[in-house]
């Protein structure tokens, strides 16, 4: 639930069986960044922030003798914002390196051998241009938080900037004691260190991508909730929002979690914090430690500010735990977690919140597809270029899980949910990974279903014309695709029919392989009126449905 700016978008489409071209960042495949160690010190006299990044990294080949890191440098045209390096150092020896372009090219001082592990010491400071937020909270007091997605950590933070990187991580603050200081993971040590100064230390223990690393330094409320297995559920809100951010937070937290554990696996990280922030509207997945825009706390428990803490726990298994290997795959993060907000709403609500829900999301794909004709769910995106997400990356990617789940039925869909969650627990997964789980749990070949929903735009728009002959009690159907374009859909259709004076649809089933499908039922009785997908799950332009005369009996 980040802000989203909606652009047009020229898509070109790459096809490799159904895995889009990855986006063209510079993966570097001869190294594993396995932990990052990030010291900040931070100060009310100025912005600038001083650090020091301890970086530890195997080399999985020998004779490597460089590589690089995404680091944002000092631009004059920026008034200077920007980071500075002090030095760089492997043990006690510093090692040469450059600084520009937003990049660092640090050289070793041998070249490497096969497996070996080697840390870096980085001294840097500088005021950010973005990524750590400095500034007034709306109620007038400074903080400090950061808003790393999609590819900002690198304005304070030096990373490989990608979601394909994930790392285990260490926050280490230095800040004035006035302030209370969170971050991912469990906290290690809290303590006061003389003139006003207050060391702060925590430690996550789960590879994350560094996107979702995350710190928060307010003057800060913070409640305890009931732990959740054994695991912390925490809210953090600003101290002149207590009241109001406790009532809003307490619920449904834990139920959420409780559901998600059942229905998809564990809880990956080891604690839940909801912490309130003026770095982002709506939300922040961030790993163990969740934003929420500083106005969703009203103190009302709102359904948005239910439905926005339902949709950020969601991602700390789908965006967090399983991440997508690329930007291309987004929806594998935001489809997913609004899929599974609305599949909660279902459990915890009712089946009419559910569908709600799901209707709702068509309107908008609808809506936004007018604008952004050319957008498909998966395709070639860097965020280095362009957006890798709008509202039909959201809306169009729950759609595609609503239809697959009414294709596979309720317990294969879980199985396959379940085996995906299983198999790329804490590590990074793309389409076509989780193509392959949900074909192994249904039995079905699910390329075509998985090409034709998020690896091109169109969506169809079905023409229904259908006559009923008494003498015979033959209903003779015909569906025509009409949709703009030459695409043309492989997909079952729900088409009903409704006995005199019944208000409950009968179900008939169509195969609609080409652009014409034309299929005679026999029935017992005449239809009183006809309906296409009256289940409401498949994702179309409304129906054009018509009635052909009638012969007399």
């Amino acid at each position: 639930m980040k802000q989203i700016l909606y652009l047009f978008f020229a898509i070109t489409l790459f096809f490799n069986g159904l895995t889009a071209k990855a986006d063209d960042y510079p993966v570097n495949k001869n190294i594993d960044i396995k932990h990052y160690a990030f010291e900040i010190n931070l100060s009310d006299n100025n912005d600038e922030i001083r650090g020091i990044a301890t970086i530890t990294i195997d080399f999985k080949l020998a004779g490597v003798r460089s590589f690089r890191l995404d680091f944002v440098n000092q631009k004059a045209e920026k008034e200077n914002k920007g980071m500075a390096i002090d030095a760089i150092m492997v043990g006690d020896q510093a090692i040469s390196y450059t600084h520009q372009n937003d990049e660092i090219i640090l050289n070793l001082p041998s070249p490497s051998t096969k497996n070996q592990t080697i840390i870096f010491t980085i001294k840097y400071h500088g005021v950010p241009l973005d990524g750590l937020r400095i500034g007034k909270t709306k109620l007038g007091d400074r903080s400090f938080f950061n808003e790393n997605w999609p590819n900002r950590a690198r304005h304070w933070l030096p990373t490989l900037d990608h979601p394909s990187d994930k790392a285990t991580s260490e926050f280490i603050v230095k800040a004035p004691s006035h302030y209370k200081v969170i971050s991912n993971g469990l906290l290690l040590e809290e303590s006061e260190l003389g003139n006003s100064m207050k060391f702060t230390h925590w430690k996550q223990s789960v590879p994350s991508s560094c996107w979702l690393f995350v710190i928060g330094v307010a003057e800060f409320a913070v409640q305890y909730l009931d732990p959740f297995m054994g695991k912390s559920i925490e809210t953090w809100v600003y101290a002149k929002n207590r009241e109001a951010g406790f009532y809003d937070f307490r619920e449904p937290t834990k139920k959420v979690l409780a559901f998600y554990s059942q229905y998809v696996g564990p809880f990956a990280y080891e604690k839940l914090a909801n912490i309130q922030t003026p770095s982002v509207n709506g939300g922040m997945e961030s790993s163990s430690a969740i934003f929420y825009g500083e106005d969703l706390v009203t103190g009302k428990r709102s359904e948005r500010t239910r439905n926005v803490v339902i949709h950020e726990i969601a991602h700390q298994w789908f965006g967090n735990s399983v991440t997508e290997t690329t930007w291309d795959d987004a929806w594998l993060s935001e489809g997913f977690a609004t899929f599974f907000t609305l599949l909660f709403i279902e459990n915890e609500y009712g089946k009419e919140e559910y569908t709600k829900g799901i209707e709702k999301a068509k309107k908008t794909v609808l809506d936004l597809m007018a604008k952004m004709p050319d957008f498909s769910i998966v395709s070639p995106r860097s965020a280095e270029k362009e957006l890798v997400i709008t509202g039909i990356t959201y809306q169009k990617g729950a759609w595609v899980l609503h239809m697959l789940r009414n294709l596979m039925g309720e317990t294969r869909f879980k199985k396959g949910i379940q085996s995906y969650y299983a198999k790329f627990y804490t590590s990074s997964a793309t389409t076509d990974d989780f193509r392959i789980e949900m074909e192994k749990a249904s039995g079905m070949d699910l390329k075509i279903f998985f090409k034709q929903w998020l690896f091109q735009p169109v969506i169809p728009k079905i023409q229904a014309n259908w006559t009923y002959d008494a003498k015979t009690n033959n209903l003779k159907v015909n569906l025509e695709q009409i949709q703009k374009g030459d695409f043309i859909f492989n997909i079952p259709v729900e088409v009903a029919y409704y006995k005199q004076g019944s208000k409950t649809p009968i179900l008939l089933k169509m195969q609609m392989d080409k652009k014409q499908k034309t299929q005679t039922f026999m029935l017992k009785e005449a239809p009183e009126r006809f309906e296409v997908d009256p289940r409401n799950v498949l994702l179309c332009e409304p129906s054009i449905v018509s009635r052909d005369a009638i012969p007399r009996v």
